[in-house]
């Protein structure tokens, strides 16, 4: 007797943890059911995968959606339709909007928010504070929270949390891996006046690679004498990529493809305000640091600091411009492109946007294909070529700093729970977001 699914993906080439090869993919009740030849089988709907590599949804861990406070930007919805519209099937979202993601009513009210108006699963950071320590096991604790984000440098008010006895308060209450922007404030106040008024190549310079590497090496001291989990966000120097390989039992490691991707100083020249991040994007020493970063399985996750603001804000002169870009739209085909440029690996690739964020983050049941598993699909057509435009970019802000680039390799279609939600540049189903699980959190009716 022939078997029955919901959907059907067939005659793609499937990569996942087994390797990769041609096989069809059964889908029921938003679950993947089978893989391997399921010839003899029948769907409600067939997709024809003839020509595309089928991969484990692609999961973007740290993104800024601007909801509340700053929608202007961004907001929920618009950020997740640029998600599925670039591939990418669940984000986590970060705290610093207005107000913050401090208490557990305001992680409550972003889940209200985003359900069934997102077009992605998501999840949220809770923002560590020098005084909510306390509520934070608490809110880790909460459905949809992927973990506390603590802020060292390059934040503004509550959310700054730059001294050790600060840090360590945070790390002492949690029992779940924290994820941190690591950069030292103190170093950063000391080098402001070394900003050079409308010249974004003075950006670098100010958050210098020894403001990072002085964070990060604080952060391990931190995390060893508490004996706590850490997450080391954006990764820029070469040098906190060295010295993290040394520290893999309690650190992870995110790396962006804008500091995998855009060099100093051209492209400050180049694009000006739109080229400004923190941390910076540095020059080609870095850069190549943080690709040996990638070939020696030092970095786990890509993740886009998708961090959107306007055209007019971007305009202003350096150091009142502000720092961000969009990026979770561009995550799939620009690191499709160093795929096909040899510089990693399409099983290295899943390996950084699905199972990485899985490992890390203890997501249930997603960034895996296999049996049982939620039923998200990143399809891509790995010899599509195509240039990235501003126009394309489906952001409020309205621009990429990857604007006029011609990559090769492009997400075809977005599944999420086995909803095909974008395919071919197109939305074509109702936004269906749910919160994302994970095993340190599970609700009692998982």
């Amino acid at each position: 007797m022939s078997q029955t699914f919901d959907l059907l993906l067939k005659g793609g080439e499937v990569v996942n943890h087994d390797g990769r090869g041609r096989a069809d993919v059964g889908i029921r009740d938003g679950k993947t059911v089978e893989i391997g030849d399921l010839s003899q089988a029948s769907a409600g709907e067939v997709f024809d995968c003839t020509g595309l590599h089928v991969l484990p949804g692609v999961i973007d861990s740290q993104v800024h959606f601007r909801e509340p406070g700053m929608e202007w930007k961004e907001d929920l919805e618009s950020g997740s339709r640029c998600a599925v519209l670039g591939g990418v099937t669940a984000v986590f979202e970060m705290p610093n909007t207005e107000p913050t993601t401090t208490e557990p009513d305001k992680l409550t009210d972003k889940l209200n928010r985003a359900h069934h108006r997102m077009h992605c699963d998501h999840a949220f950071y809770a923002g560590a504070t020098n005084e909510n320590y306390n509520i934070l096991p608490e809110m880790e604790r909460m459905l949809g929270c992927c973990g506390v984000k603590v802020f060292m440098g390059a934040s503004t008010g509550s959310l700054l949390v730059a001294d050790d006895e600060g840090v360590e308060r945070v790390l002492r209450a949690i029992k779940r891996r924290a994820a941190f922007h690591s950069e030292d404030e103190y170093r950063l106040a000391e080098r402001r006046s070394l900003a050079v008024e409308g010249d974004w190549t003075s950006h670098p310079v100010v958050r210098d690679p020894e403001a990072a590497m002085m964070s990060t090496k604080r952060l391990v001291r931190l995390a060893r004498k508490t004996g706590k989990r850490i997450h080391v966000l954006h990764i820029s120097t070469a040098e906190e990529m060295e010295f993290l390989a040394h520290h893999r039992d309690i650190a992870s490691v995110e790396a962006t493809p804008q500091h995998l991707t855009l060099e100093a100083p051209g492209i400050y020249e180049e694009i000006k305000g739109r080229a400004q991040m923190n941390p910076p994007v540095r020059e080609r020493h870095h850069i190549e640091g943080l690709w040996r970063g990638i070939e020696r399985g030092v970095v786990d996750v890509i993740g886009s600091d998708h961090a959107p603001h306007t055209l007019e804000e971007k305009a202003r002169p350096y150091p009142q411009s502000p720092s961000g870009m969009p990026g979770v739209q561009t995550l799939v085909p620009i690191m499709l492109d160093h795929v096909n440029a040899g510089r990693l690996s399409l099983e290295r690739f899943v390996d950084l946007t699905s199972h990485g964020a899985q490992r890390i983050f203890g997501i249930a049941h997603k960034g895996r294909m296999a049996a049982g598993w939620d039923a998200d699909f990143t399809l891509v057509d790995m010899n599509h070529s195509r240039e990235i435009t501003d126009e394309w970019s489906a952001s409020k802000s309205g621009w990429t700093p990857f604007h006029g680039r011609t990559v090769k390799g492009w997400p075809m279609a977005t599944i999420v729970r086995g909803k095909i939600v974008m395919r071919e540049d197109e939305l074509v189903g109702p936004s269906q977001g749910e919160p994302v699980k994970f095993m340190e959190a599970l609700p009692e009716d998982r």
